[in-house]
């Protein structure tokens, strides 16, 4: 009997490389994970290896290889996402060092790090066209912001860079020797005008020049990317012997254009037929696509492109081709969940008591939370926080305010420091996390779109209390994927266009995206209980804003 024919993702995250295979249906019949080395020499720094990074791939692969019981021989594509992170390599492809601390290991600037806030907010002082295209404000954790810092500040890098690359086409580069640049990295995080074309020509000279960074279009832009393709479009002669012998495959296998790993998750949630119909360019536009992890990404598609205020984008062919991409955001959420739980006085026991019960703290905050509303007579959960509100920008505010100097806020805090007190800040974590979901899309539906459906995956889709908690307070249905690692799903569907397996990401797409379970939102009294919380959450925002004012003044 012939073996199946499979397709790999292989996706990087903050903290991990993952690997999963997948059939030509779009099941995963195995995955391995592998954790990834980070540093944080100063606050607001973050820095990774590509070297670590490229080797944790290698098992990770090798890994899903051994749970999916598969030959290499069997893996006909291979698809990469990653965070948008910057990679800076020599001219012998060596790491550079982007560290005060001078270690060439530490090459890799992660997304999160927020070194370059003072250089983003020059480039906006400027006002230049192209930030129409990142919803007006560029944000510090995009890369022009980053390789001026890099400039001013590590002059050694700056001249000693050969290439600079997001961190999705570092890996498609290691694999394939291409230096080919993916319209999902350089359209989203390098201001790259994806609609004038490829191969260059949307890079615009006078942005570059303006805002100190001349040199690079007197270099014909050759180490940020000469050239530039829509993603899963097949790269060089596929895996090279060398990656091939690291990553433990064959040569050859075709390996595509790569993509963001937020927005590898809208390729493998969006596609997906919902109560029986197959989405078309119109009810796409009812759809949003929400990655949920460290940090949350909100990604929808329009025939039209749609300029709003905060939110990045639009992005011309930079998820689906064809298609104009706008995406909202959120710095913190997982991040902004787990701070709250593990930061509290009573974490470190209920941990203990979560490992001796074999559930995780977040079943066990669950739980609580479920005891609570009925010892407090309360008439649904998320009452809880009638008296507990919190703003969730910890790390700033990624869209709609677009603001990474805006700080989170809690109110209605007690004496008391118990599980129970415990319980009800994570509820309020996860409300407020939710509620800053409604306000990107209450901008993105006053610009045109008609959003309903939100296509979920990530690790908060686990968790029922956060799924319930978006539903209630979206007012939106949320559709959960039969495959819920929709991220390795995306890249897998970018390998099964690079082998031709599929025509385009849209046939790939319809054949191996499945929904599965949907969750409708609460109406009543629960929705009036949210409008009244979403009024706080606003007004939590401008009180902030008016004590910085007066302390600004004082």
């Amino acid at each position: 009997m012939p073996q199946p024919t499979l397709f790999l993702g292989i996706d990087v995250g903050t903290g991990s490389a993952r690997a999963g295979l997948f059939n030509a249906d779009g099941r995963m019949l195995g995955s391995a994970s592998q954790p990834i080395q980070m540093w944080k020499p100063q606050p607001d720094f973050v820095e990774q290896s590509s070297d670590d990074i490229w080797v944790a791939c290698g098992r990770a692969v090798r890994g899903a290889l051994k749970q999916a019981k598969a030959s290499p021989a069997q893996v006909a594509g291979i698809g990469f996402d990653a965070t948008c992170s910057l990679v800076c390599l020599d001219a012998h492809d060596k790491p550079v060092t982007v560290s005060p601390t001078g270690n060439d290991t530490q090459n890799v600037i992660v997304w999160m790090d927020h070194r370059a806030i003072p250089q983003a907010e020059r480039i906006n002082k400027t006002k230049h066209a192209v930030l129409r295209y990142v919803g007006g404000v560029i944000s510090p954790e995009m890369q022009t912001p980053k390789l001026l810092w890099l400039k001013e500040n590590l002059r050694a890098t700056w001249q000693r860079t050969a290439r600079f690359l997001d961190l999705p086409d570092f890996l498609t580069y290691r694999a394939t020797g291409d230096d080919t640049r993916s319209l999902c990295t350089t359209v989203c995080k390098w201001t790259y005008l994806g609609h004038k074309g490829a191969n260059g020509e949307g890079w615009d000279k006078s942005y570059f020049q303006k805002i100190g960074l001349g040199d690079l279009g007197a270099e014909k832009f050759i180490r940020i990317g000469q050239k530039i393709q829509p993603m899963g479009e097949p790269l060089g002669r596929g895996l090279t012997v060398a990656a091939a012998r690291e990553l433990g495959l064959r040569p050859g296998i075709p390996v595509g254009v790569s993509i963001i790993d937020a927005h590898a998750g809208g390729l493998g949630l969006l596609g997906a037929p919902v109560t029986g119909q197959n989405p078309t360019s119109a009810t796409l536009e009812r759809r949003l696509a929400l990655i949920g992890g460290t940090s949350s990404c909100h990604m929808a598609v329009s025939a039209k492109p749609r300029f709003i205020p905060g939110i990045w984008g639009p992005y011309f062919s930079a998820m689906i081709p064809g298609l104009w991409l706008t995406e909202g955001g959120q710095s913190a959420t997982g991040a902004l969940i787990d701070h709250i739980i593990f930061s509290h006085a009573a974490a470190a026991s209920l941990l203990t008591e979560a490992k001796k019960k074999g559930v995780t703290i977040y079943e066990l905050l669950n739980a609580r939370l479920d005891a609570l509303a009925q010892t407090r007579g309360v008439k649904f959960p998320a009452a809880l926080t009638r008296n507990l509100h919190l703003q969730p920008d910890f790390h700033g505010n990624r869209s709609p305010r677009a603001d990474p100097t805006l700080k989170g806020t809690i109110t209605g805090l007690t004496l008391s420091a118990t599980a129970d007190d415990l319980a009800l800040h994570y509820l309020a974590a996860v409300q407020a996390v939710a509620h800053g979901t409604r306000h990107i899309l209450a901008e993105m539906n006053r610009k045109g779109y008609r959003i309903d459906t939100l296509l979920a995956c990530g690790g908060g889709t686990k968790n029922p209390v956060f799924l319930r908690e978006h539903a209630d307070i979206t007012g939106c249905k949320i559709v959960l994927p039969k495959e819920p690692e929709a991220v390795l799903l995306g890249s897998a569907v970018l390998g099964a266009v690079a082998s031709k397996h599929h025509a385009t990401v849209l046939d790939a797409m319809a054949a191996m995206n499945v929904a599965d379970k949907i969750i409708p939102p609460t109406r009543g009294a629960v929705a009036r209980f949210h409008a009244a919380k979403h009024q706080v959450f606003h007004r939590l925002h401008a009180d902030f804003l008016t004590y910085r004012k007066l302390m600004c003044e004082g």
